[in-house]
């Protein structure tokens, strides 16, 4: 942006609302992936009429516009790779109705996922969706991601609780979508389109969302397995079983030993592959099927098998769950975060590709995830510093992503495309949907100014 564009534009905005100081920009270049680039402003609007003002400002100017929520992401998604506005939602943070009548939250893109949770439970409600990072990450991150966890099993992601949503398009036109209906059927779905498409179709500064009865109940099994086989054998029977758990959870051997050293928990011992599976619904009939649950996994002879009921007790197995991400970490090297998923039958298939992987590049690859809808989350662990060691890393993510694709599976399944997924879309997606994204894309934001040089750019 040239002086004269940054000083027309900070004439539109209140003084607190526009930030063109270093550690401003600093802090507004990138997520937790490793790309940045800084972009000319920050925009931190408090209000609707702010970014209204600010899109019909860039539009008219075809000046960049890049919106963030809390930084949180793992692909690269809201760096502004082409400079100009960095838009901040994270001041639109109220949390504007939950009604217990209609089932609903109507909530602004700022608000934090874990302060939303806590406040529909207080009233006996329940909004599922559980990515690991929902004590920081936002709505709005959240909804431009299409966000999971592991509840997806049992109660899908973000988009399957999107009733209504307003969004503020590249030009400025504001407008709204869907309702707070339950059901919905006068039109397209427009509202979902907007779930996923990473900022790259308008700026959402609303959301209505649909809210569940609060389960009163839940219970957790954490099974340890000699080895991986036995695990992925286990959660296969669990579903044969006639089971649908809210969350199945599996990690690999060498999640688990970064995790002793992390949290010396005897959980662990002598375990080269864990399954965590939690139930909820009616306290009586979660104890019986948990008792049950624990009479298919133990014809698979685990080496530890343990039980945990209600919050406390299930959450002594979350909480070690959490740990594993900071466990490899821990180990000083270099973690390569790859959200892919494959069909659920394929998930032995998605381990044994990894562990050849491993043994063709020479470089340790730690698998842990949602074993419930094939989606694991393969680190390719490295040194950084090692030049030979980044250039196996590239060959070993091109050899992952095109094992994923081979097995019917998808590059991601959480985190989106954003930079770090985008030398793959060309393969990830046909040549046919691809033109049906940038006819969308170009319908929507005809001078391309919201999120460019992500994966819809030449």
């Amino acid at each position: 942006m040239s002086p004269a564009l940054r000083r027309a534009l900070a004439r539109l905005l209140a003084a607190d609302e526009f930030r063109t100081d270093p550690v401003t920009l600093a802090s507004h270049a990138g997520d937790k992936w490793f790309s940045h680039h800084e972009p000319d402003v920050a925009a931190l609007p408090g209000s609707v009429e702010s970014i209204v003002r600010i899109l019909k400002f860039a539009h008219r100017h075809r000046v960049p516009v890049t919106a963030r929520g809390a930084g949180y992401g793992y692909v690269g998604g809201c760096v502004p790779v082409r400079g100009g506005i960095a838009l901040s939602l994270i001041r639109l943070n109220r949390i504007r109705e939950i009604s217990a009548a209609d089932f609903v939250a109507v909530v602004q893109p700022g608000v934090i996922l874990e302060r939303l949770q806590n406040e529909v439970e207080k009233r006996g409600l329940y909004y599922p969706p559980d990515p690991a990072s929902r004590a920081d990450c936002t709505i709005g991150g959240n909804l431009a991601t299409n966000a999971g966890g592991p509840r997806c099993l049992k109660y899908g992601v973000t988009r399957d609780y999107v009733l209504g949503l307003e969004v503020v398009l590249a030009d400025g036109t504001r407008v709204r979508l869907g309702g707070r209906t339950h059901k919905n059927k006068a039109g397209f779905d427009l509202h979902r389109l907007f779930v996923g498409s990473e900022g790259m179709l308008g700026i959402i500064t609303e959301a209505t969302l649909k809210l569940l009865p609060l389960p009163p109940f839940r219970a957790c099994l954490a099974a340890g397995f000699a080895d991986l086989r036995g695990a992925t054998q286990a959660i296969r029977d669990i579903f044969k079983a006639g089971f649908l758990p809210s969350a199945v959870e599996l990690a690999d051997a060498f999640t688990l030993a970064a995790a002793r050293q992390r949290t010396r928990s005897r959980l662990l011992a002598g375990c080269e592959a864990l399954c965590i599976v939690e139930l909820d619904g009616q306290e009586r009939s979660v104890r019986q099927e948990i008792a049950a649950l624990a009479r298919v996994i133990a014809t698979h002879r685990p080496v530890v098998l343990r039980r945990g009921f209600g919050h406390d007790g299930c959450e002594q197995f979350w909480k070690l769950r959490r740990e594993f991400s900071y466990s490899l970490r821990d180990t000083g090297l270099t973690k390569l975060n790859e959200d892919v998923v494959v069909p659920r039958g394929k998930l032995e298939a998605l381990f044994q590709l990894a562990a050849r992987l491993q043994r063709q590049h020479k470089l340790p690859i730690a698998c842990f995830g949602h074993a419930g809808d094939g989606n694991i989350h393969v680190n390719v662990m490295l040194d950084s510093s090692s030049r030979d060691q980044l250039a196996r890393s590239e060959r070993a993510l091109d050899d992952l992503f095109k094992g994923i694709l081979a097995l019917g599976g998808s590059i991601t399944g959480e985190h989106g495309i954003g930079l770090a997924k985008k030398p793959w879309w060309p393969i990830a997606v046909s040549a046919e949907a691809r033109v049906m994204h940038r006819v969308v894309k170009h319908a929507l934001d005809p001078r391309g100014i919201l999120n460019p040089g992500k994966f819809l750019d030449p």
